[in-house]
Parts: C-alpha cells; sequence; structure tokens
C-alpha cells in the first residue's frame, strides 16, 4: 500500500512539473500574433515561409506573416504583413526573407529605409530580396567548383633539339 502511495506522488509531482515546464515556455515562447497595420511584399520565391512567420527588424519581432498568395499574371508570391502599429516604415524599406540559423525556420527581414515619409496602412514594400535557400547556394556553389570554365593553360613551348658543337 505504501509503495502505491509513493509512485502517485511522484507521478503527481512529474505532471506538475510538466504542467509548470508547458506554462513557462508559453510565456517565453513569443508565439503571440502581434495586430497591427497590413504592408505587402511581393517575392519570387518565398522558400518555406508559412502564415503566422515573424516579420523582424534588427532580430525583434516587430509583426507576422498574415498570408501568401500568389500573383496571377507575374506568378511571383505576394506576402501580407500585420506590423504593429508603434512601428513605422520609411517608404524606402526593403523586406527580405531570412532563415533562423541552418534548420531554423524562415521569417520576414524588414530593412527600414531612410526616407523621411512614412509608409501608409495597406503600403507595399520597395523591391524585395529575393530569396536563396541553402540548397539553391551550395547547388551554385558546386557548380562554380566544378564548371570548366577556366581558361586552358599556356603551351609549353616545343622542345629544341640541343646542338651540337
Amino acid at each position: 500500500m505504501g509503495r502505491n502511495l509513493i509512485e502517485t506522488i511522484m507521478g503527481a509531482v512529474v505532471l506538475a512539473v510538466a504542467g509548470f515546464f508547458l506554462v513557462f515556455a508559453y510565456g517565453h515562447a513569443n508565439i503571440k500574433t502581434i495586430e497591427g497595420y497590413q504592408l505587402t511584399a511581393t517575392f519570387a520565391s518565398v522558400g518555406g515561409l508559412d502564415n503566422g512567420a515573424d516579420v523582424k527588424i534588427n532580430g525583434i519581432k516587430v509583426g507576422t506573416v498574415q498570408s501568401l498568395d500568389l500573383d496571377p499574371q507575374s506568378f511571383d508570391a505576394v506576402v501580407k504583413l500585420s506590423v504593429a502599429h508603434a512601428i513605422q516604415l520609411p517608404e524606402d524599406s526593403v523586406a527580405s526573407i531570412s532563415s533562423e540559423g541552418l534548420l531554423g525556420g524562415k521569417f520576414v527581414k524588414l530593412i527600414p529605409g531612410k526616407s523621411k515619409t512614412m509608409m501608409a496602412a495597406g503600403g507595399t514594400l520597395g523591391p524585395s530580396r529575393n530569396f536563396k535557400s541553402i540548397e539553391e547556394m551550395v547547388g551554385n556553389l558546386i557548380f562554380l567548383a566544378t564548371a570548366d570554365n577556366q581558361p586552358p593553360a599556356a603551351k609549353a613551348p616545343a622542345e629544341q633539339p640541343a646542338e651540337r658543337p
């Protein structure tokens, strides 16, 4: 009987610790969506970006990705972003897609411009920097390393028979 009581108490302690961990992790995970004004950015490729992904300026979350659509005329990816009302971006700001490390998720990186005029809600960010995935970069590197684009080596001068005295 005493053994069952100890096992029950240990099980309750384990569940309490697991519950505390979940509450702590949720509170510090910064997974909440940020409500704000909407901006649009256009990319040739979004490379694994998902709805709800972070929008960051200098590594600080300032918004979230609201939707990903395809422009039927240009076949570019149209990304709608929600940026916090407290963040006012200059009109010449640029968006790019970055990765949180080698295996991390993707996020939209905003690079504020220098313009004195601020972007209005519903505005479109300037020319976006296209995303290159790790696979594309490694493929390009391998192609460059193995390409036959080296100039041909200069031919050695033909050997002249030595003159005999």
